[in-house]
């Protein structure tokens, strides 16, 4: 019989904020099913002896504490020994996220990894988007120069994304081409995204929570005052929100692909009924703010889904 062991993939907790992270949020609910929390970070992720090895610790969450997680026992644990892995870590989505999706692949028939390794590896959070493009402003993904400047050209005011990135980081709201910029700008991050900047992402966008399939609930996130990020890490402030019929109705169809593709567990955003082009697939976050805002838990129904 598997153990009642979950496995967390990501970043070490002390970097994490307990008022907003959906990682503490999913372990804390676990946590009352008698379930023993295996934390590790990629970096200690191996293949010794045609075994999956992590080096990492058992965990308890208590968000009544100051100190909201204690380290109970730290160790190596071969990774098929847990019922279910969770995969949280945040992007960059670099070679590092690559090879530990690789190394994951060879366990998941034996250990239900969300969401699956394979899929993380082929829905890339921002190119993925392309299939959904009527539904998005107008929207490039390119490193070559003369395209870049003939989008400017036809939109002046235009939001420029590294695709790998994650958080809100390295997004840049220009309102002129500029060849220096766009020169370092493409030779560190390679493709780009460059897209028609949307002026109702003053009044927020909408984070949308897809769990197996269903459209389980959404947010809405404004931006501070002067900012065009509606990301909570960049101090946005989050609202109870529905989606539109449009926006249902968008967000069904891509639950239902991603379903199809293995992903298990997804968000994605929209600004004015239009989608920003993020399919977050990586980590996805959010599931905290909406239980505060609304005392609807998706973390019982994530685990419910699971069957856990």
């Amino acid at each position: 019989m598997t153990n009642k062991i979950i496995a967390i993939q990501g970043n070490h907790p002390s970097k994490l904020n307990p008022r907003t992270d959906t990682s503490i949020f999913l372990a804390h609910e676990i946590q009352k099913k008698n379930y023993k929390i295996f934390y590790y970070d990629p970096k200690d992720l191996s293949i010794i002896n045609f075994k999956v090895i992590a080096k990492g610790f058992f965990i308890k969450f208590d968000y009544k504490k100051k100190r909201f997680f204690e380290i109970l026992k730290k160790q190596k644990l071969e990774l098929v020994k847990c019922k279910y892995l969770l995969i949280r870590q945040d992007p960059p989505f670099n070679l590092e996220y690559i090879c530990s999706t690789l190394i994951l692949d060879k366990i998941k028939k034996r250990v239900k990894v969300i969401n699956d390794p394979t899929a993380i590896r082929n829905v890339s959070e921002k190119l993925f988007s392309t299939k959904y493009q009527k539904f998005m402003p107008d929207t490039i993904f390119s490193q070559n120069i003369d395209e870049i400047k003939k989008f400017f050209k036809k939109h002046k005011k235009v939001i420029v994304k590294p695709i790998n990135s994650y958080s809100g980081n390295n997004i840049y709201l220009l309102i002129k081409f500029n060849l220096k910029f766009f020169q370092k700008f493409i030779k560190k991050h390679s493709h780009i995204m460059c897209q028609k900047y949307l002026p109702k992402i003053k009044e927020g966008d909408k984070r949308v929570f897809l769990i197996n399939g269903k459209v389980c609930g959404a947010i809405s996130r404004i931006p501070k005052k002067g900012s065009f990020l509606s990301n909570l890490s960049k101090g946005a402030k989050p609202i109870n929100v529905k989606l539109t019929n449009k926006e249902m109705k968008i967000s069904k169809l891509i639950s239902k692909d991603l379903k199809k593709d293995k992903i298990f567990f997804a968000g994605i955003d929209f600004i004015d009924e239009q989608l920003n082009g993020d399919i977050n697939v990586t980590s996805p976050t959010g599931l905290k703010t909406f239980y505060d805002l609304s005392k609807i838990n998706l973390a019982s129904t994530f685990w419910k889904e699971l069957k856990a």
